[in-house]
């Protein structure tokens, strides 16, 4: 399983260790005090003596690289934030699948309906239940109603 953090620091944590094994430690206390396996201790230490510097470089995270960039992606963010029926949807409701044919019309990509909940998650978008109201609130008129007789039918007494 990989450690936890970025390429850069699990490199910075190699280098730390390569030199507290340089100030006499043993590979079982620099193991202790950077909170890894004595192991790990060792094969830096081996990779550092076959292969130099390059043995405990940072690698680039493995994986599929992402299918929109980072161009598309806050394109995608803008289009979100205008709202579905600025996209040709019939009400104002983002729903993955929505969002999926977002992509596909605009950026030729497909994404899997279950995807674009982990995608939109990653462009600090979560999900959100809508409120129910009827079409035919009249918000004026509540208001008027709360200044009005509220008070009037309300149990208990103003504080």
């Amino acid at each position: 399983m990989r450690p936890s953090g970025s390429p850069e620091e699990l490199e910075r944590r190699r280098r730390r260790a390569l030199e507290l094994l340089s100030q006499g430690l043993m590979p079982v206390e620099v193991a202790q005090q950077l909170g890894v396996d004595r192991r790990s201790v060792r094969r830096w230490k081996a990779a550092v003596q076959r292969r130099g510097a390059a043995g405990i470089a940072a690698q680039p995270a493995s994986g599929r690289p992402p299918a929109l960039d980072e161009r598309a992606r806050r394109q995608l963010t803008r289009l979100l934030l205008k709202g579905a029926q600025a996209s040709g949807f019939a009400t104002d409701l983002w729903t993955c699948p929505r969002v999926a044919e977002l992509i596909q019309q605009r950026f030729g990509v497909e994404y899997h309906v279950h995807h674009v909940a982990r995608l939109l998650h990653g462009l600090g978008f979560s999900p959100q239940k809508p409120t129910r109201r009827a079409v035919e609130r009249d918000e004026e008129a509540i208001q008027q109603w709360v200044r009005s007789d509220w008070r009037r039918v309300k149990k208990t007494p103003d504080a």
